[in-house]
Formats: C-alpha cells, structure tokens, sequence
C-alpha cells in the first residue's frame, strides 16, 4: 500500500491529516449530540423536575431549557388537573392515563354504610392536580401507583365521611358537608404521604338509596316534600298574619294611650275644682256650706219627678206647696181650705 493517498484531483493526503480530519468531525459530532441532548421543552401544562447525579437540582416551568449532558435528568410531570370517578368498579374512570373501562359490578358492592346502619349508594368524582413534582418524583415516580393511592384515600374518606351522618342527612340535605368533609381529610391524608397531589375538588354525581328499598324513600321523600309544603304555607300565613297583628296592637296602644290621657285631664280637672273649693270653703265655711247644699239640692230636685213640700212649722194651714203650679194656684188653693 502507498504511503501517501490521492485525492480525486490527483493530489496526495497524508494519513496524519486523515486523523485530524476524522478526529475534527467525531469531536463536532460530539459536540451537537452533547447539545441536542442537553435541550428539553417543557409543555405549558407540565412541570420540569431536574435531576443530577440522580438527587433533586430543581424544578423547571414551562419553557425551552438546558441540561447537563449525561449528568442531568428530566421528568416530565403533568399539573394539569385530572379525575377519577368513584367508587371504583361502576361504569368509567377517568385517569390521568386515560378512560379505563371497569369491570361491571353488582350495585351492592358500590354500597356505603350510613352512620344509622343504612346503606346507600354514592357516586362522586375526584378531581386532583400535582401540586409539588419534587415530591411525587421522589415519592413515587409512576403515576399508576399514583393513581392506586389516590383511589384508596379516596375512597376510605369518602366511607369515613358518609358514615358520619344518617341516611336521611346523605339523601337530602348534608350532601354539601358531606363533600366538604371528604374532601378536607382527602388532603390531609395526602399531604401526610407527601405525595405531591391536591384534591382541587370533589362532586358529588349520584346519591340515591339501593334499588330494593327505593319504592319507600320515593314515599319518605314524597312526605317530606309535603311537610315542606306545609310549613311554608304556614309561614306565609304567618307573616300575612303578624303585620296585622302589630297593627292592632299599634292601635289599640294608641287608643289605651289617648284614654289614660284624656281621664287624667279629667282627674286633674276634677282634682284643680276640688282644691278651688276647698280654698273657698275655708274662707268662708257657712257660705261655702250653704251654697254647696243648694247646688247638690238644685241637681237632685231638677232630675226628680213632680214635688211636693212640707213644712213643719207652718200652723192653722195644710202645709203643701204645688211647686209644679206655681205660687198663684197655691194661694187660692190654701185660702180655700182655711176656710
């Protein structure tokens, strides 16, 4: 073999500069692939969770952004908010994987115990985020044991919260505090595994009693509806009634306020004539006496019947006097019998 290569042109190559050559191009080659493998982009629904030597550096948000080659390691988190129907086993279930179809099962095993021994059928959805990539990363990794977690918290919650109230409360009205209290103990259970997730929310889809005792909570609910009915139209007699009932009183308040009024302007009245009087009777007794028992006198004799008067001192004569007929048919009257 020649020492020396040609060219196409006929020139000759030295096989020291073949080596630069080939040395050059695998150093760029090295080079682009340390750089394209360096670049990660990062989703505006997904976080970034940085790993470097297999320990935690950081969490990147949404965006183009620079690793270290071979060193660095990025996982992809999505904090998209995602759902699971519940109780796991009836119809679909929404997952962050996807919709998974469930083995049919019998509606008694989707069953949970009220706290009056009952049983009701309840079916929510679970709506859940990762909040915190770092700890999930390094929690758990795999969203499926994920999922499996939240599916158990979930559902002994919701059994806990259900089993609080009677069946009564969990079919009409504590449908709302059920939801608030599962949800509460849902986070706090998850926070304690520090598992990186939150429950954004909790709806409650179908609540309704098992299908062999419906027929009697269809009649409670009619009765209750009932009950209802007839309380509002009490309380709208009600509030018919009492404002003309406070009128009334309003009235006959005023009417008690302007009698007291008017007999104590009387009693004063009578009260200011009593005191004149007094003030007169003592100047002048006799007079006062004399006067007073000719007014009492005038007022008993001007309200009585014909009258007829005796006196006792007159002799010789029938002592009468016709008060009705004046004093000139008395006289003759009294000259006649004289004679």
């Amino acid at each position: 073999m020649s020492d020396f290569l040609k060219t196409a042109s006929g020139k000759s190559i030295p096989p020291a500069t073949l080596v630069n050559y080939g040395l050059t191009a695998f150093a760029v080659l090295f080079v682009c692939i340390s750089v394209i493998s360096g670049i990660y982009t990062v989703k505006e629904y997904e976080q970034a969770v940085v790993l470097r030597f297999g320990r935690f550096n950081s969490v990147e948000g949404p965006g183009v952004h620079l690793k270290l080659p071979w060193v660095d390691r990025s996982i992809l988190v999505d904090a998209s908010e995602q759902s699971i129907r519940l109780p796991w086993g009836t119809g679909e279930a929404v997952t962050a994987s996807g919709r998974r179809r469930l083995n049919a099962k019998s509606q008694d095993e989707s069953l949970i115990l009220t706290g009056d021994l009952y049983a009701a059928v309840v079916e929510w959805n679970v709506f859940w985020r990762i909040s915190e990539p770092r700890d999930f990363v390094l929690s758990y990794g795999d969203i499926e044991t994920l999922e499996q977690t939240i599916l158990a918290v979930a559902r002994s919650t919701m059994h806990r919260a259900v089993g609080d109230y009677s069946a009564d409360e969990i079919l009409t009205e504590q449908r709302e505090a059920v939801k608030r209290l599962a949800w509460d103990e849902m986070n706090e259970q998850l926070d304690a595994l520090n598992c990186g997730v939150t429950i954004t929310d909790v709806q409650m889809q179908r609540v309704e009693p098992p299908n062999r005792v419906k027929p009697a909570f269809d009649a409670v609910n009619a009765s209750i509806q009932t009950r209802d009915q007839l309380v509002n139209e009490a309380v709208r007699e009600r509030n018919q009634l009492i404002p003309r009932a406070e009128a009334e009183k309003d009235r006959l308040i005023r009417e008690a306020e302007g009698y007291a009024s008017r007999r104590i302007a009387e009693a004063d009245g009578e009260i200011a004539a009593l005191q004149a009087k007094y003030q007169a009777y003592r100047a002048a007794p006799e007079v006062t006496r004399q006067r007073m028992y000719l007014e009492t006198m005038e007022k008993v004799l001007s309200a009585s019947g014909p009258k007829t008067i005796l006196d006792s001192e007159l002799r010789g004569t029938v002592p009468l006097l016709n008060l009705d007929g004046g004093l000139d048919d008395a006289v003759p009257a009294t000259r006649a019998r004289q004679r």
